[in-house]
């Protein structure tokens, strides 16, 4: 992509000063990059999103099969998330063009259909994220494209980052789902697993 990256030492160091600076009991570290060289790292407080959460559906036609990239500025993702917010919802189902679920505004969706944990392919137009990898890879999960009709077939839901890890969700368009607090402790348990050993 043409990404001049600085060297681990670099990186290492500033973001141990970082975390000096900005000390947090639990916190959530981010690093940018720009195609010029440029880059920020930030450290803020995490707070764990644990309440089930309250998805609408939205069809964003602009959103169409491939893998799309994570970059800045995120600001049409955000107003996804922003108008969902409005609505009284906590997250988006976002649908592509051709009717098939993607993801949410700013998570992964990992859906429970017909007794069959699944989530959306790449090539659906799914960010690629780092908790939907590490759940397919170690999970029984399959990965499959989900038409917007299978919505009223969902049983279980729950919302993927690296922030959230597994959050549960409660409804989808108003529909109440089951909760699975079972397999939550299980994406919990692999997700602690896999990135502290």
């Amino acid at each position: 992509m043409g990404f001049t990256l600085p060297s681990e030492e670099v990186l290492r160091s500033a973001i141990d000063e970082l975390l000096n600076c900005e000390h947090h009991k639990v916190g959530a570290l981010r690093l940018s990059f720009d195609d010029s060289g440029n880059w920020a790292a930030f450290h803020i407080a995490y707070l764990e999103k644990i309440d089930p959460a309250r998805l609408t559906v939205v069809r964003v036609p602009e959103v169409s099969g491939g893998a799309p990239l994570k970059t800045f500025p995120y600001s049409h993702r955000l107003q996804i998330l922003h108008d969902a917010s409005a609505g009284g919802f906590d997250e988006a189902v976002v649908v592509n063009a051709d009717d098939k679920i993607c993801e949410g505004a700013v998570t992964n969706l990992l859906l429970k259909i017909n007794d069959q944990w699944c989530t959306p392919p790449l090539s659906d137009g799914v960010l690629p994220g780092v908790m939907r990898a590490l759940v397919v890879e170690y999970l029984s999960v399959q990965v499959r494209s989900i038409h917007v009709a299978e919505i009223s077939s969902v049983q279980s839901a729950f919302l993927l980052s690296s922030l959230r890890i597994a959050q549960p969700v409660a409804s989808i368009a108003g529909r109440e789902l089951s909760p699975s607090p079972e397999f939550g402790t299980e994406i919990q348990a692999m997700a602690l697993r896999t990135s502290v050993g």
